[in-house]
C-alpha cells in the first residue's frame, strides 16, 4: 500500500514535469554510468564531474543492473518508493510483537505518513532512501536485544552518504550501552573513522578542487575549522526554524520518543544540519529529514513497550499522535494524490514532450531544470545558463515562462540571445518552451 503512494507520487510528478535536473537529473547520470560499466559522473554538475568527489554513495551501484535493463528515472523514482515503504516492515512486526495491534498500527500509519518521508517522495529522488530500511532494520534488531544484527544493519549506512558514518557511531554507543561494549565501541570507531575517510580522503581525491566541498558548510572560515564562538552562533542562528523542525519530528509520537535512547541516533544528523550554515538544512523541507522517521518511530514502539502500564497506559499518546499526524498530513506532499490537477496532463505539459520529442537519442543538450529529467535517460544534458556547461551543446530548451532556476528570468533571456547570436536556430517554441538547435 504504501509503495504504491509513494510510486503514484512520485511517478505523477515527473510525468507532469515537476522533477527537477538538480537532484533526479544528478543521480541518474550517475546511476546511468555504473550501468555502463563506469564509476559514477555527471554532466550536470559540470563535464565529466565524478561524483564520488560530491558525496560517497556507492550503493547507488545496485540499481545499475535495473537500470541497465530499463533506462529510465523511474528506476530511480521506483526503487525509492519501494525502499522507504520497505522500512514500514521492521517497525510495524516489531510493534506488534512487543506493544500490540494498536501500536502496530499507529506505527504504521505514523511512518507511513510523517512528513519526512513525504518530503523526500515529493523532491526527486535522493541516496539516503537507502538508508531508511538499513535504520529500520538496525533500531528494531537494537531494540528487541538483537545487538550484532543492528550493527550489521547499520554497517552499511557507510556506503549510502559520508555523514552517515556518524550515526553508525551513534548506534555503536548505544550497543555498547545495552550490554555489548566491545561490539559497541568497535562499532563506534568504524563510523568515526569511516567518515573521516570519506570527507578527508575518498571524496577529496575524486573531487576536481581536492576537497569536500560541504565541509565549508560548517564554517564561514574555509582556511580554518569553526571556534566555539562561530559554533554557538551558528546553533543559535534559525532558531525558531529548527525548534520548528524539532517539535515536528516529535510530534507523531506526542512526545513518547523521548523515553527511548533510540532517539539518540539522531542526533548525528540534527547535529551537522544545525550546525550548517545553510539555511535549508534546518527546515522540513526537502529530503533531509527522511532518515530521522525510522529512528523516531523506533524510539516510540520501545517508549511504548517499555512503558509502565504497556500499551495500554499509552493509548492516549498513540491516540493523540495519530491525529497530529492526520493534521499534518494536507500540509505535505503526499496530500498531492487528492488533488485533481495531480491526475490531469494539462496543455503546457502536453506541449513540453511535443518539443522534446525533436531531441534525438544521443544529443547533446542544455536544458532548464524541470526538463533535464526528461532527456538523461538518453542524452548527455546539462542545465541551461550554467558556468562550465558542455561546451557547444547541440540542441537548447529552455522553460521561458517559469523557470528561474539556477538563473534569474533576466539572465536567462540574455543566456538565449545570445546562443542566438552564436548560430542557433529555433525549431519550436510552443507554450513557452523554446527548442533552439545548432546546425
Amino acid at each position: 500500500m504504501l509503495f504504491a503512494v509513494y510510486a503514484a507520487v512520485s511517478v505523477r510528478d515527473h510525468q507532469r514535469i515537476l522533477t527537477t535536473g538538480f537532484d533526479l537529473g544528478i543521480f541518474e547520470q550517475g546511476v546511468r554510468s555504473y550501468a555502463h560499466g563506469h564509476l559514477p559522473v555527471s554532466e550536470l554538475k559540470g563535464p565529466g564531474f565524478p561524483l564520488l568527489g560530491d558525496h560517497f554513495s556507492p550503493i547507488l551501484a545496485t540499481l545499475a543492473p535495473l537500470y541497465r535493463l530499463w533506462p529510465s528515472p523511474l528506476v530511480l523514482l521506483l526503487a525509492q518508493a519501494a525502499l522507504l515503504a520497505l522500512a514500514v516492515v521492521p517497525l510495524t512486526s516489531w510493534a506488534r510483537r512487543t506493544a500490540g495491534r494498536t501500536t502496530a498500527l499507529a506505527v504504521a500509519f505514523g511512518y507511513g505518513v510523517s512528513w519526512g518521508i513525504a518530503q523526500a517522495v515529493g523532491f526527486d529522488f535522493h541516496e539516503v532512501c537507502f538508508a531508511v530500511p538499513l535504520l529500520a532494520f538496525s533500531l528494531t534488531a537494537l531494540g528487541e536485544g538483537r545487538l550484532p544484527a543492528a550493527v550489521g544493519w547499520a554497517l552499511p549506512l557507510l556506503l549510502v552518504k559520508e555523514d552517515l558514518g556518524l550515526t553508525v557511531a551513534a548506534i555503536g554507543v548505544l550497543v555498547a550501552r545495552r550490554g555489548r561494549v566491545r561490539l559497541g565501541l568497535t562499532t563506534c570507531a568504524i563510523g568515526v573513522v569511516g567518515t573521516l575517510l570519506e570527507v578527508l580522503v575518498i571524496i577529496p581525491a575524486f573531487n576536481p578542487g581536492g576537497k569536500f566541498t560541504y565541509l565549508d558548510s560548517l564554517s564561514s572560515h574555509q582556511s580554518s575549522g569553526p571556534g566555539l564562538t562561530e559554533i554557538v552562533h551558528t546553533a543559535a542562528s534559525g532558531l525558531d526554524v529548527k525548534s520548528h523542525t524539532v517539535v515536528l519530528l516529535l510530534a507523531p509520537t506526542a512526545l513518547l520518543a523521548l523515553r527511548s535512547t533510540l532517539l539518540w541516533a539522531a542526533l548525528p544528523t540534527l547535529g551537522w544540519r544545525f550546525l550548517s550554515h545553510n539555511p535549508a538544512y534546518w527546515g522540513t523541507d526537502y529530503h533531509y529529514s527522511a532518515v530521522l522517521m525510522p529512528i523516531v518511530f523506533a524510539a516510540l514502539i520501545e517508549a511504548v513497550a517499555t512503558r509502565p502500564g504497556g500499551p495500554r497506559a499509552a493509548r492516549i499518546q498513540l491516540a493523540a499522535g495519530t491525529a497530529i499526524s492526520d493534521l499534518l498530513l494536507p500540509q505535505f506532499p503526499l496530500a498531492r494524490l487528492g488533488e485533481p490537477a495531480t491526475w490531469q496532463t494539462d496543455p503546457r505539459t502536453a506541449a513540453a514532450h511535443r518539443v522534446l520529442n525533436h531531441i534525438p537519442d544521443g544529443a547533446t543538450v542544455a536544458a532548464s531544470n524541470s526538463l533535464v529529467p526528461q532527456l538523461t535517460n538518453r542524452t548527455t544534458v546539462c542545465e541551461f545558463g550554467v558556468p562550465d556547461s558542455i561546451p557547444r551543446s547541440e540542441w537548447i530548451i529552455v522553460d521561458t515562462t517559469t523557470q528561474n532556476w539556477p538563473t534569474t528570468r533576466a539572465q536567462q533571456t540574455q543566456d538565449i540571445a545570445a546562443a542566438q547570436a552564436r548560430g542557433y536556430q529555433t525549431v519550436d517554441d510552443q507554450d513557452g518552451y523554446l527548442l533552439l538547435h545548432r546546425p
